[in-house]
């Protein structure tokens, strides 16, 4: 690309972003009514285009059969009338959830008379950096929305002409309403420079979201001189202890790693205690077999199944998001602890175990977002852990950590209201 090129794709970029810098101080104030009334807009206007929606949609999956890519990931680039029904339907529960803005996390009258609140307001202009995907385009700004934030949306190129078109719906959509059009928009251009030029957008942007793979999340990560907010990159682990129930150890794990592979929540490593090794294994080996998962074990494992291929050192740190997993047998409840925290990805962990001291040392010790006791690891997730819809699950430390919800996407600032108080 020219720099003559590099230098137009900036300067529409930057007027991009000061409109959504505008419109997310015109949505701030407004009241749960408007946004909610903004979000049933969208929906409906989804519905309604939903024919011009397929057709752009169409185009990129076309695009993609002709550059070889896989039949899973071209099922989750395809939107058809059901699933385009299916995400309005999703906006419209995100306008039923509580409005988290203006909420009191805390406050107090402090002795001298003033009184402090603390409470939520909207983090302004979030940017999100996706691949794949196209709900993602509506479901991010839905919650965006209806947390009071503008939204900058980047999906992949691979989805362009789908992306367009809903963003063009959810403008035409908002038009009609009090929330700014501009509080939805798409970053321009499907260049590496329109990914960089967002991710350089300090003092534009508030915050970025990445949602993919590793090393999507990496690359923004390094570069970005926005915050980012880390999420998604799940190498989740299915500890079994001494103490476990060994079907419902097989039961958890069978739930963990084949209920939905591809997501970031599923399980990608089993670690057996070496004590119920000789009674878990040889029905949990089985089981996976039967449900078409490769295993990839250390030479314990091995010695109970010639279908279990030899686990490297990359096997412990692999996400596969695919019909695999990593297999451990290990001597104890703090060597399981350890592994988990060389390999982990602070995600989610889960221990099976009867007893409650092991549950107990399993949880104080392991570091990540979520930690299950005798539950699988695809609860992580915002609808099932009661919150609505979700952006993503954050499994970083700071502001927010697991599945990122309304509250999430909001910051705080203190209201101070006193009666002519000096200092």
């Amino acid at each position: 690309m020219s720099g003559e090129v590099q230098e137009r794709e900036r300067e529409e970029f930057l007027r991009v972003a000061e409109r959504a810098r505008e419109a997310a101080a015109g949505l701030a104030p407004l009241p749960r009514a408007a946004k909610d009334a903004a979000l049933h807009a969208v929906a409906d206007a989804l519905v309604a285009s939903a024919p011009q929606i397929v057709k752009a949609n169409e185009a990129d999956v076309a695009r993609a059969r002709e550059s070889g890519t896989s039949e899973y990931m071209i099922d989750r680039l395809s939107l058809t009338s059901g699933r385009i029904a299916a995400i309005a339907e999703a906006v419209r529960k995100v306008a039923a959830l509580p409005d988290p803005v203006g909420e009191t996390v805390r406050g107090n009258v402090l002795p001298n008379g003033l009184d402090l609140r603390q409470v939520r307001v909207p983090l302004g202009v979030v940017g999100i950096i996706y691949e794949g995907r196209p709900n993602v385009t509506v479901d991010a700004a839905a919650l965006c929305l209806k947390s009071g934030n503008a939204a900058l949306l980047r999906g992949s190129s691979s989805a362009y002409e789908s992306n367009t078109v809903l963003v063009d719906v959810m403008q035409g959509a908002l038009a009609g309403t009090e929330v700014p059009r501009d509080a939805v928009q798409l970053v321009p251009g499907t260049s590496r420079e329109s990914v960089k030029h967002l991710m350089r957008a300090r003092g534009l942007v508030d915050v970025l979201i990445p949602r993919g793979g590793a090393s999507l999340i990496n690359s923004v990560v390094e570069q970005s001189t926005v915050p980012v907010i880390e999420t998604g990159v799940g190498n989740c682990a299915v500890y079994v202890d001494a103490a476990a129930d060994v079907d419902q150890a097989v039961s958890i794990l069978l739930n963990a790693k084949t209920q939905r592979p591809s997501v970031c929540n599923a399980a990608e490593t089993v670690l057996v205690h070496q004590d119920i090794a000789a009674e878990f294994l040889p029905k949990a080996l089985d089981a996976l077999r039967e449900a078409g998962v490769t295993v990839h074990g250390d030479e314990a494992v091995r010695a109970y199944s010639a279908d279990v291929v030899p686990a490297t050192e990359d096997d412990y740190y692999a996400e596969y998001l695919s019909l695999d997993i990593a297999a451990r047998v290990v001597p104890s409840l703090d060597e399981a602890v350890r592994h988990i925290r060389v390999y982990g990805s602070g995600h989610t962990e889960a221990i099976v175990t009867t007893s409650q001291t092991a549950a107990r040392r399993f949880v104080a010790l392991v570091d990540a977002a979520a930690v299950m006791v005798n539950a699988s690891t695809r609860f992580t997730d915002g609808e099932e852990f009661g919150f609505g819809a979700e952006i993503g699950i954050s499994t970083q430390k700071l502001h927010a950590r697991g599945p990122m919800g309304l509250p999430e996407l909001t910051s705080t600032k203190y209201v101070v209201t006193g009666e002519g108080h000096l200092r």
